[in-house]
C-alpha cells in the first residue's frame, strides 16, 4: 500500500490536493487486479479518468467508466466483487456502497478507506449485445502503482463516446476533455468533421450554456493549469477553429 508521505510528495510534485492522488491510486488499484481476472477482457477501458491514466490529460477524475461486450451484468458483478478482495489485501478497507444491474449495464460506487482518506470511485460500465470491439492491451506506468496492462476501448471509438457525452451532458468536465483531444490530435472520427456539424453545435451549447467552467474544473487540474480557466471558453473555441 502506498504511504502517507508519498501521497503528500506527489500532491505537491503535480500541484494538486492529496485527495486527488488518494483518489487516482484507487483508480489504479482497481483497474490493476480488475485486469487480471478472468473475463476482463471482455470490459474495455474508456472515459475521461481513461484519458488521464492512458493519455496523461492532466485533469483528474473521480468515475471510472468501461463498454462491456459479451458479458452479463451479473458477471461484471463477480469481476467486482473479486477485484475487491484483492485490493482488501492491500490493507485498504472497501464497502460497496451501492452495485445495481442498470437498464445500459452495471453501476456500483465503491468507498475505499485507508491512511485517514476516504474516497468514493463511481463504476460504470454500459453493456453491448455483440463482442464487435476488441480492446487494445495497454500498459500502464504510475509513480502510484507497479505497471500493469488494461484493455481499453480503441482511440476513435473512444473520442466519439466523449463527443458524445459532452453533447448530451454539456458538463464542464466533457468541455475540458473535448480540448485535451483535440491539443493531443488523437483522432476524431471523420464524420463529425463533414459541414463542421459538430463545430456548430458545441459552439451553440457553449453560447446557450453559461456554463461556468472554472468552478468544476479547478478542482481537478493542477494549479499551473488554473491560468487557462480564466478564459477557457476562448481557448476551447481557439482549439475548435484549428482541428474542427
Amino acid at each position: 500500500m502506498i504511504t502517507q508521505e508519498t501521497i503528500k510528495t506527489l500532491a505537491t510534485k503535480y500541484q494538486t490536493s492529496e485527495c486527488n492522488i488518494a483518489g487516482e491510486y484507487c483508480q489504479h488499484l482497481f483497474l490493476s487486479y480488475f485486469y487480471r481476472e478472468k473475463n476482463s477482457e471482455e470490459v474495455l477501458f474508456k472515459g475521461g479518468t481513461a484519458l488521464k491514466i492512458i493519455y496523461q490529460s492532466p485533469r483528474f477524475s473521480e468515475d471510472l467508466d468501461f463498454s462491456g461486450f459479451g458479458i452479463s451484468a451479473s458477471s461484471i458483478e463477480q469481476l467486482v466483487e473479486s477485484t475487491l478482495l484483492e485490493i482488501e489485501r492491500e490493507g485498504i478497507e472497501v464497502d460497496i456502497k451501492e452495485s445495481t444491474k442498470t437498464s445500459g449495464g452495471y453501476l456500483a460506487i465503491i468507498n475505499f478507506s485507508f491512511l485517514g482518506h476516504a474516497v468514493d470511485v463511481q463504476l460504470e460500465i454500459s453493456l453491448r449485445r455483440k463482442n464487435e470491439t476488441s480492446g487494445i492491451v495497454t500498459l500502464i506506468s504510475s509513480d502510484l502503482v507497479p505497471p500493469y496492462t488494461v484493455l481499453q476501448l480503441p482511440e476513435e471509438a473512444l473520442v466519439e463516446e466523449k463527443i458524445q457525452a459532452l453533447l448530451s451532458r454539456k458538463k464542464p468536465r466533457d468541455f475540458y476533455d473535448l480540448y485535451f483531444i483535440l491539443r493531443s490530435r488523437l483522432p476524431i472520427p471523420s464524420r463529425y468533421k463533414k459541414g463542421h456539424e459538430l463545430k456548430k453545435k458545441i459552439m451553440e451549447i457553449i453560447k446557450k450554456g453559461k456554463i461556468d467552467f472554472k468552478r468544476e474544473l479547478k478542482l481537478f487540474l493542477p494549479v499551473s493549469h488554473h491560468q487557462i480557466l480564466r478564459n477557457f471558453e476562448a481557448a476551447l473555441k481557439n482549439e475548435i477553429e484549428r482541428y474542427l
